[in-house]
């Protein structure tokens, strides 16, 4: 009997669980962010995923070697940003307003896959190469915010699904990218791409805004004030202070 009963809690908590992920699909506080950065994701991949194909089966298709290090080009353009602006990022999340940030990265994907689109329909390699660094700068500025702005909008009983949500479609999302990517043609490639950026910046303005760090005496004003490399390791410096104490 009491097996029977912590089975029938289980399912219980596991449909709990399902309604409560739907409902919050369905919220201003929740649900655009899930499609900001589902399409944002979904983007990126799709653009250098279809990069690597132009180059694998026509720009360098008689050229293996070439092919392969023209794609491995791509790929650390890409996440070169990553390592080089994740300080940055950090840091513009909790000085400036999170919604705001969300805005203007995803008026800049436009603005990038509109140069993408461009790039493709020219034929210009070093400039679609520069269109991945830029969107690995997208993703970059964009993961810190996505994450932390949760906790302003959601109960902590939500937390968890929120995030499970947000990092789950996040993968979904990268697969999805790449499957279309090799999927569609080159001359769809540009247009699509655009249209999701656009769509990305639709649900960014349907978010509603979150607190801003900065306005709180707790917080250095100057946290804006960014170095490439050395704002990821000043922000490591209060923390072995408060340890030292």
């Amino acid at each position: 009997m009491p097996a029977a009963v912590a089975s029938l809690d289980g399912c219980g908590t596991k449909g709990h669980g399902s309604r409560q992920m739907l409902a919050l699909l369905t919220t201003r506080r929740f649900g655009p962010l899930f499609a900001t950065q589902f399409l944002g994701a979904f983007n990126d991949n799709l653009f250098r995923t279809a990069l690597v194909f132009i180059v694998a089966y026509d720009v360098a298709a008689a050229d293996p070697k070439q092919a392969a290090l023209l794609a491995s080009t791509a790929a650390g353009l890409f996440i070169a940003p990553f390592f080089l602006f994740s300080g940055i990022a950090g840091s513009a999340a909790d000085a400036r307003d999170k919604a705001g940030i969300t805005r203007l990265v995803k008026l800049s994907e436009i603005a990038f896959m509109a140069l993408g689109w461009a790039a493709l329909a020219i034929g210009s390699l070093p400039l679609a190469l520069a269109v991945v660094f830029l969107m690995g700068c997208h993703s970059t500025l964009f993961g810190p915010v996505k994450y932390a702005i949760l906790p302003q909008h959601l109960k902590p009983q939500e937390l968890l699904a929120g995030t499970g949500l947000v990092e789950g479609a996040t993968f979904v999302a990268i697969l999805l990218g790449q499957v279309a990517g090799g999927l569609l043609a080159t001359q769809a490639v540009g247009p699509i791409t655009l249209v999701i950026a656009g769509l990305g910046w639709l649900a960014s303005r349907s978010r509603r805004a979150g607190p801003c760090l900065c306005q709180s005496p707790a917080v250095d004003r100057h946290a804006g004030d960014f170095v490439v490399l050395g704002a990821g390791c000043g922000l490591h410096q209060p923390v072995r202070a408060a340890g030292q104490e």
